[in-house]
């Protein structure tokens, strides 16, 4: 098959990792942190480049130490030494496991120790959309084993950096949505009424390999008479008939960053209920794609979309905001919606997703993704169709 997606190239160079790392380091000093403890496989990813599907054991914890100085510190399985060898990061500590009675703890305590000599205080992130990846038990056994090293919160540290992306981070996203969208517009060939939701999922699944995903872990939608009442389910063995309405919503991989964004498709014909709502989520997202620029917050850009679905005579829906952040994860910070007032700055790249509720039960759901520019948003998928698309 012909490559027909924006060039971008696997990896970063060591400088991007340095360049991270050095940032970081800026930031913990303005906060008073003299290392960073990294746990999650996107934090780690992202300062060190470790790529590997083994963190979906949940056996081993992992850990990199971002010290006030110098390049980040590996404290992982033994396993791992010669993935992490690969990474620009030279210091690496290794201990056999799993090892349940003290599992890396003792070498990890060891380590911050050494490079907070003074004691000090140590961030770890702690706030929302992120978590710490290891036993509770093993976190209170590190903290009783700190001495006179403090714990902080470091989500700030984190969440500054990821919510700007660099352009390496953006062509690799505009890859894979570039590769999504072809999908999307490839479906109609693939899937027909009289398919299961199981059969059109795989079809789906398999065009967007086809067509240059790395991996497609996040693919997620429904269908229904007119309509469909959920937007997250995994597909099931009903039967898609004429008149159905079909929604796909896919977080797909190129090069370790993600897609997410949906599509909706009728079979044979559409209801009038259905084309009025599919109008009217896709003019929401047109203002937002319009409004969203540098200098306004993620809440007045919920509320340019917001505006067009409360005129348009919809209100109420389950989703809670009208769009998030994108990179490595199919959601990241910021959320697009009331409260949230995190100011949009150039380089971050969003998802706008109004959705609403219609016809009683029913769902209406869109979805794009941008990066944000200079003068506006850039389009990284390709725009839905302007009318909801009729399988015949």
């Amino acid at each position: 098959m012909t490559d027909m997606h924006p060039a971008a190239e696997r990896g970063f160079t060591t400088q991007e990792f340095e360049q991270r790392t050095q940032a970081a380091q800026k930031i913990m000093a303005g906060r008073g942190l003299d290392a960073l403890l990294l746990t999650t496989e996107p934090e780690v990813r992202y300062f060190t480049g470790f790529d590997t599907i083994f963190w979906l054991s949940p056996t081993r914890p992992w850990f990199v130490v971002i010290p006030a100085s110098g390049a980040p510190v590996a404290v992982i399985p033994e396993i791992g030494a010669p993935s992490m060898a690969l990474t620009w990061v030279s210091d690496i500590r290794t201990w056999l496991a799993p090892q349940p009675e003290d599992d890396g703890i003792s070498l990890l305590a060891d380590t911050l120790r050494e490079l907070m000599p003074g004691g000090g205080t140590l961030g770890v992130p702690m706030g929302h959309e992120t978590h710490v990846r290891m036993p509770a038990a093993d976190f209170r056994k590190l903290q009783e084993n700190l001495g006179g090293i403090r714990l902080a919160d470091g989500t700030d540290v984190v969440r500054s950096l990821r919510m700007v992306k660099s352009e390496s981070e953006i062509a690799k996203i505009a890859r894979i949505c570039s590769i999504a969208s072809s999908a999307f517009e490839d479906l109609p060939n693939h899937i027909r009424a009289g398919d299961t939701e199981r059969q059109a999922f795989a079809k789906f699944k398999i065009s967007l390999l086809q067509h240059g995903a790395d991996d497609v872990p996040y693919l997620v939608g429904s269908s229904g008479p007119g309509g469909f009442a959920d937007v997250i389910n995994r597909p099931t063995d009903r039967v898609i008939a004429d008149g159905d309405m079909l929604l796909l919503d896919t977080g797909s991989l190129w090069g370790g960053y993600s897609c997410d964004f949906d599509r909706n498709y009728a079979f044979g014909h559409a209801a009038d209920a259905a084309k009025q709502a599919y109008d009217l989520a896709w003019r929401a997202t047109e203002a937002g794609l319009q409004a969203a620029r540098p200098g306004i917050t993620t809440t007045d850009l919920w509320g340019v979309m917001a505006k067009v679905l409360e005129d348009g005579g919809c209100t109420g829906h389950q989703i809670g905001r009208m769009g998030h952040g994108l990179g490595m994860q199919v959601t990241e910070w910021p959320s697009l919606m009331p409260g949230d007032n995190t100011m949009i700055e150039e380089g971050m790249v969003l998802t706008l997703e109004p959705g609403f509720a219609f016809g009683g039960n029913k769902m209406m759901l869109h979805e794009e993704n941008i990066v944000i520019r200079a003068d506006g948003a850039e389009l990284l998928s390709r725009r839905a169709p302007r009318e909801l698309p009729i399988i015949s």
